[in-house]
């Protein structure tokens, strides 16, 4: 397939699955043309071309939905993400069945000292961008930064990060001279925020996988990071045998989670998706805490993260790791990426406190 072709198929697809579960007796074809219809600013040919009755001009007060309710009175907007009920109380339901709709921007986060190089190679591209802040930038999706970048500079001088992702390190705070345990690093990208927003810390990192952490490597060398250490440990178990006398001022657990608050990216997920798990992954998160908290020093802060968006995983962990495993809550926050085109997270701050009685 030409370049051309293979946007246009890449399209058809994405907005397929961005109805979720919506009118799921329908044949795919009138999904499809529903989908491209929902998902369009503008008037789409394809869907026009597959479904005669989206020839019809849209009225200046009427919504796209409720022509799709005109023609298809079986159509549910809640049937998009069939999993509301579950769902955060901060959120709006409404405004995030809307977000399904949308295709999420790109964001990338601009190393520090690099901005002004980064603004000059998108604007001689003629890239279109939006500087939020913070070294937070915003792209359309499907930007092809590496080719734009690969001839300017020896090494990436961003990371692709999502907003709601960047916006976590307001809660870490990290003091000079601090040791900090990522402790689901995966490939970096809180590791990486950290030591960018506080150079002079010490830094481990640790995965169960060590492909993943190979990644980690390569990211942290472009991203100039040179003092920090990695180890492989299954935080299912007890790491003891690794750490030993380990202690930290300040622990991340971006823990491993449902995604749900992702699957505007990847919204095939969303058919895919058996609710059972959500208290699967509730028990694995509660298991990973338990397991990190003696090696955080007292008085020091235990940051939560999910890309849940999920009251199981967020608000219902943060009133378990109070009581029963006595951390003192000092701020938690429902980061809305669905009123920005970014991904819904949470996040929570603790601190660890010394246990009762003693």
């Amino acid at each position: 397939m030409g370049s051309s072709d293979r946007r246009n198929a890449s399209r058809l697809l994405y907005n397929y699955f961005r109805i979720g579960k919506a009118c799921a007796e329908l044949p795919p074809t009138e999904r499809l043309s529903m989908a491209l219809y929902l998902c369009s600013a503008e008037q789409d040919d394809m869907a026009m071309f597959l479904n005669e009755a989206l020839h019809q001009p849209l009225d200046p007060e009427e919504r796209r939905q409720d022509v799709i309710k005109r023609i298809y009175p079986s159509f549910n907007k809640s049937d998009i993400y069939p999993f509301t009920e579950y769902l955060s109380e901060d959120i709006d339901v409404n405004s995030f069945l809307d977000s399904f709709l949308v295709q999420p921007d790109l964001f990338i986060r601009l190393h520090p000292g690099k901005e002004k190089f980064a603004f000059g190679v998108l604007e001689q591209h003629q890239i279109e961008y939006k500087d939020l802040g913070d070294n937070c930038v915003a792209l359309p999706n499907g930007t092809k930064l590496d080719q734009i970048f690969a001839a300017a500079a020896p090494t990436k001088p961003f990371e692709i990060q999502d907003y709601s992702s960047q916006k976590t390190a307001a809660y870490f705070n990290a003091q000079k001279h601090d040791y900090w345990w990522d402790a689901c690093a995966a490939s970096g990208g809180k590791s990486i925020l950290l030591a960018h927003t506080s150079p002079e810390i010490k830094l481990l990192a640790t995965d169960l996988r060590e492909n993943i952490l190979r990644n980690l490597d390569e990211r942290f060398q472009q991203a100039g990071i040179r003092k920090y250490q990695r180890k492989v440990i299954d935080l299912n178990y007890s790491p003891q045998a690794l750490l030993h006398g380990f202690s930290f001022d300040g622990i991340i657990l971006d823990a491993p989670c449902t995604g749900s608050g992702t699957w505007g990216r990847t919204p095939e997920l969303i058919s895919q998706f058996n609710s059972r798990s959500i208290l699967k992954f509730q028990s694995l998160q509660r298991r990973i805490a338990e397991n990190v908290l003696p090696y955080l020093k007292l008085g020091k802060p235990l940051i939560y993260i999910t890309c849940s968006a999920f009251k199981a995983e967020n608000e219902d962990n943060v009133a378990y790791f109070q009581s029963a495993l006595g951390l003192k809550l000092e701020a938690m926050e429902v980061l809305k990426g669905y009123e920005r085109k970014a991904d819904t997270m949470f996040v929570a701050r603790f601190i660890k406190q010394e246990p009762p009685g003693l």
